[in-house]
């Protein structure tokens, strides 16, 4: 795990995950976001848009990254959205 990824997000106020050093959380009021890092890639996660774009754009001014739009799949499996139901599998 990079030391310094880790001191940076978590001083962003993401809660580091107690069984797999490579999950984040972030909580704001009543909306959350995941974010889970494999290998130089980042999946985040969240219940609300807004607060994905802010961490999106803070984190562009804390490292070089380069936005891939949603994902489609991860680790080979794929990954199924339905938004009006508000589910994700």
């Amino acid at each position: 795990m990079d030391t310094h990824f880790d001191e940076v997000i978590r001083g962003y106020d993401f809660i580091k995950n107690g069984y797999d050093p490579c999950i984040y959380k972030k909580i704001n009021g009543s909306t959350v976001a995941y974010l889970v890092l494999y290998v130089d890639d980042i999946l985040l996660i969240g219940d609300d848009v807004k607060m994905l774009g802010d961490i999106k754009a803070w984190l562009s001014t804390q490292f070089s990254m380069k936005d891939m739009g949603e994902a489609s799949y991860i680790l080979g499996i794929k990954i199924y959205r339905n938004r009006s139901r508000r589910m994700l599998g």
